[in-house]
């Protein structure tokens, strides 16, 4: 017999010994309803949390008023400490010898005009090494305006990944990186010493940066050169040409001149079209007057690039943004032209500054890009493009496209810098065009004269 039905039983035999109407069974509708607290059946249901630490809730007892008194903590335990899973992200910056083997400083005489016997200018190329194992493939990087070799820094780790005996050279374009210029002062007509003169004359001004195509062209053609013949290679390896934006123009350039000959399998554009490229220009004096000139630290400048989502991966913000900063005083020091808008104290507030000053590069924009489609389509080699968005295709790629005269890839939840915001799936991509052109791979049948001299029909 429960509880209840004895409470019931004994108040009915009393009430009848006293004479008194029999007690009435409590029912639902009489008996007290509990009330229902959905923080503490949840509570009872789900149990401790994962850990065994208690949920974070408001209504458990260790946040109440009424018990802020009795819960005294250990004094080892830091109770506003930052959860680990919430760690603060580091924006140092990564030494360039992670991803490639070593740099190289190439030197080369130019001529100021391209065509006189008169070399007064001195350009010492920089680029960046890993080389080739046994026949492997070496990719050849170009980057963009503004950029620098390191560019191509985390994507060059993931090609090994999957391509290990492939060799990766990534270059400084001229006014870029560590590639200098230098102005060689010719002597005195007459004779005339240093000596001889009354005052030592004033340093020659920074000559006039030459980055029509034409010359980017011939610096990466003459980089390659330089590299086989510093390594002592008795040939050049097989190539993959690979550029992004203003670097893509650049191998199609190259590609079409057909200077490098059978080593080139294909090459690769990243990111440039002619069509949105042309447009673009109209409004890029308008981004470059919204980019900060500086930043008080390089960290700084890491943290602008990944917080804008201009590289919108940080590994490779950490890597390629110090290749785009200078301090101001080693900027000045090497008589660069200083990015706009450096006057008056700002020099010390934001020391680290632009290497390449992107707007006086203007006169050069229409000519990168005016004709790029026609001779990304007509260059020989394999061809590959790989865009953010197809909204990038022109008229005349995509009747080329549809034709199957290149291989098309497009990431769209990439930015303008695809290969580091993507390394990993840009890496894929380039790797399955080299085998896709490697003619080593390639079995072709037999010829008809040796079959006729073998007595076999044909």
């Amino acid at each position: 017999m429960s509880e209840l039905q004895k409470k019931w039983a004994k108040a009915r035999l009393g009430s009848q010994a006293l004479g008194q109407p029999p007690a009435e069974i409590p029912t639902a509708t009489t008996m007290p309803v509990p009330e229902f607290n959905e923080a503490d059946e949840d509570r009872e249901v789900a149990g401790p949390s994962p850990g065994g630490f208690p949920f974070d809730d408001d209504s458990s007892s260790a946040s109440s008023v009424s018990s802020t008194g009795t819960v005294i903590p250990s004094p080892g335990r830091a109770l506003f400490a930052r959860p680990q899973g919430f760690a603060s992200r580091s924006m140092d910056p990564i030494p360039w010898t992670t991803y490639f083997e070593r740099e190289l400083f190439l030197k080369e005489e130019a001529t100021s005009d391209g065509q006189s016997n008169d070399k007064s200018q001195k350009v010492t190329h920089h680029a960046y090494l890993t080389s080739p194992v046994g026949k492997g493939p070496l990719f050849v990087a170009h980057h963009g305006a503004g950029s620098s070799g390191l560019s191509f820094a985390v994507l060059s780790a993931e090609i090994r990944k999957r391509l290990p005996n492939a060799g990766i050279l990534s270059l400084d374009a001229r006014g870029h990186g560590s590639t200098t210029i230098t102005t060689t002062t010719p002597s005195p007509e007459g004779g005339e010493t240093a000596k001889d003169q009354a005052s030592p004359p004033p340093p020659p001004p920074p000559p006039p940066l030459d980055l029509s195509l034409s010359t980017l062209a011939t610096d990466l053609f003459t980089v390659i050169q330089l590299t086989k013949t510093t390594m002592h290679w008795p040939e050049l390896p097989p190539i993959i040409l690979v550029g992004h934006s203003l670097g893509g123009a650049v191998v199609t350039e190259l590609a079409k001149s057909y200077r490098l000959g059978p080593s080139l399998l294909g090459y690769a554009v990243l990111d440039v079209v002619e069509g949105s490229a042309m447009d673009a220009l109209q409004s890029m004096q308008t981004y470059l007057s919204t980019r900060p000139t500086g930043f008080a630290t390089l960290k700084d400048g890491i943290e602008w690039h990944v917080r804008s989502r201009t590289i919108r991966n940080s590994t490779s913000a950490r890597t390629s943004v110090p290749g785009l900063l200078a301090p101001l005083e080693e900027l000045q020091r090497q008589q660069l032209h200083q990015p706009r808008g450096v006057a008056g104290t700002e020099g010390t507030a934001k020391p680290w500054r632009w290497k390449t000053d992107l707007a006086a590069t203007q006169p050069f924009w229409e000519e990168w890009f005016k004709g790029l489609s026609k001779k990304f389509l007509e260059a020989k080699g394999g061809k590959m493009l790989l865009l953010a968005g197809t909204d990038r295709l022109d008229t005349e790629l995509t009747i080329g496209q549809m034709q199957g005269k290149y291989a098309l890839q497009v990431f769209p939840e990439a930015g303008h810098f695809i290969h580091e915001d993507l390394p990993e799936k840009t890496a894929i991509a380039l790797v399955d065009f080299h085998r896709r052109n490697d003619r080593s791979q390639l079995v072709l049948p037999p010829k008809v004269s040796d079959l006729l001299a073998q007595g076999k029909r044909v």
